[in-house]
């Protein structure tokens, strides 16, 4: 099922598979999100919950029991209750159930993902309620996809990444396997942009720390056209594409959590998590994108 929301800018479609977002399109009918081509990449802007990236060995432990697990959470892969859409959001909501416990994640929760038009800026909470009795411990992360080149007129080399300041990200290693090896290196120092090249995610994504900046943006250099997230408050900011040239399509990826290392323990408690939600508490965060274009 989708939903829909509208403005004199935009129109937005949602899918309750994942509560995705699956389309963005400005005034002129001219498409934002990518369009889910797997023959590159299947998706479009997919929530990651309850942990971002890679566990070892595809599997942790709880209680004695192994759970074998997806990359990136479960949250993307199944479906979510539409819960309201009126004029001014989409709300959509999941809910533990016995089938999950049972097979995924045996904790309770309540992640309840809200969609918002604010003239050309799209804002999209995710909260997580612990209605448990046990501490709910869990990573979250946003993972949206810009297509790439805005038109027909320009080519991967019209675009960069920018900070809104000089930025000297410390860039943690997760190759070649996604879990991290506990090596930091840096890239790019003292900068404000990153050119964008069809070669710039041959080995994958880059996964930075340590940065100051509010907004992280793709912009086309000649136009000054762009899509910037306001990413203040996300401890790591990741950029990546799938490997096709010419690029098709680029993730700006605000997380709260990291993937596991290569040499964590499989029991869940003993592993880092973005938080500790005591019962009865709940915690949000917001990914605001706006697009000129």
């Amino acid at each position: 099922m989708q939903a829909v929301l509208r403005n004199e800018f935009f129109t937005l479609t949602v899918d309750t598979l994942g509560a995705e977002a699956v389309s963005l399109k400005n005034a002129a009918g001219e498409e934002v999100l990518w369009q889910a081509d797997p023959e590159v990449w299947p998706r479009h802007a997919p929530i990651l919950f309850p942990w971002t990236g890679e566990l070892p060995q595809s599997s942790y432990s709880h209680k004695g029991k192994t759970y074998h697990v997806v990359k990136q959470g479960f949250a993307r892969d199944v479906e979510h209750t539409l819960v309201r859409v009126d004029e001014h959001e989409i709300v959509l909501e999941l809910r533990s159930s016995p089938e999950l416990k049972e097979t995924w994640f045996p904790f309770e929760f309540v992640l309840t993902s809200m969609f918002r038009l604010e003239g050309k800026t799209i804002h999209h909470t995710l909260t997580v309620e612990n209605p448990g009795q046990e501490e709910l411990r869990f990573g979250i992360g946003f993972h949206p996809a810009f297509n790439i080149p805005f038109d027909d007129c320009h080519t991967t080399e019209d675009y960069e990444f920018r900070f809104d300041q000089p930025e000297s990200p410390v860039i943690i290693d997760a190759r070649p396997h996604g879990l991290l090896s506990g090596r930091c290196y840096y890239k790019w120092k003292n900068t404000e942009k990153i050119q964008l090249t069809d070669e710039l995610f041959s080995n994958d994504s880059f996964c930075m720390a340590g940065l100051r900046t509010k907004t992280l943006g793709i912009y086309e250099k000649d136009t000054g056209r762009h899509i910037v997230c306001n990413v203040e408050g996300f401890p790591y900011k990741l950029i990546w594409s799938a490997l096709a040239k010419p690029v098709r399509f680029v993730c700006i990826e605000p997380w709260h959590s990291l993937p596991s290392a290569e040499n964590d323990p499989q029991e869940w408690n003993e592993r880092a998590a973005a938080v500790c939600l005591a019962p009865g508490k709940r915690w949000s965060t917001t990914l605001s994108t706006t697009v000129e274009r």
